[in-house]
């Protein structure tokens, strides 16, 4: 019954990681004599830990909460997004499509996925908050991390269109959409602007309007 359980969570991680391969784990089914009662039942516990270590925190969470899996390809275009059913989600959610709104609204559409990216990237960076809405909504020296939070005027989103997309997008990355525009960034900043941390941070990309960079 253990050694179901521990293939049935392999499976799941696969699926979690969009179809990756997990190769390096294996699991023995051997009858041998040697590996019998409590020691049996260890190295499959090892296995299963292994398995486990492999899911980003977010993904696990969404697994946890039962929400339904990402397409298993993801396209960067308005057919694409608009073609996903309606969105809808709890407060995590709800952030994430604020955060997308206000902050990459005028971007591309690859653009805001990107900062998607960049957003979950950090809830999963033990440096940082671990829920979307700890991340959107934190402070820092001199002020907020994403401005809209903190710049005195009231968040209403009045594009509906723009709202709706940006909803979508949410609502597929945290489904488990894949990550791979960014490199793993944590940071992104506009042309305009250029703070201290980007001269210290490698720069992983450029989308559009951002520059993103992975905290070292």
């Amino acid at each position: 019954m253990r050694l179901r359980q521990v293939w049935a969570l392999a499976t799941l991680v696969a699926l979690a990681q969009g179809g990756a391969a997990f190769a390096d784990v294996t699991v023995s089914q051997s009858n041998s004599p040697a590996l019998q009662g409590t020691e049996q039942i260890a190295a499959l516990m090892g296995v299963e830990q292994q398995l486990l270590g492999a899911i980003p925190p977010s993904r696990l969470s969404a697994i946890a909460k039962g929400t339904r899996q990402s397409p298993a390809v993801v396209r960067y275009d308005v057919e694409f997004v608009d073609s996903q059913p309606r969105p809808e989600g709890d407060a995590e959610w709800q952030c994430l499509t604020s955060a997308l709104y206000f902050e990459a609204r005028g971007e591309t559409l690859r653009g805001q996925f990107a900062v998607a990216e960049v957003i979950l990237n950090r809830v999963d960076n033990p440096e940082y908050p671990a829920t979307v809405c700890g991340v959107v909504n934190q402070g820092g020296k001199g002020g907020c991390q994403f401005s809209y939070t903190c710049d005195g005027t009231r968040d209403v989103m009045r594009d509906k269109t723009a709202a709706d997309r940006a909803g979508k997008i949410a609502r597929l990355m945290l489904d488990g959409a894949p990550r791979g525009l960014t490199r793993g960034a944590t940071h992104f900043h506009t042309h305009a602007v250029r703070p201290g941390w980007a001269r210290r941070f490698p720069q992983t990309a450029q989308i559009g309007a951002h520059l993103f960079y992975r905290q070292p």
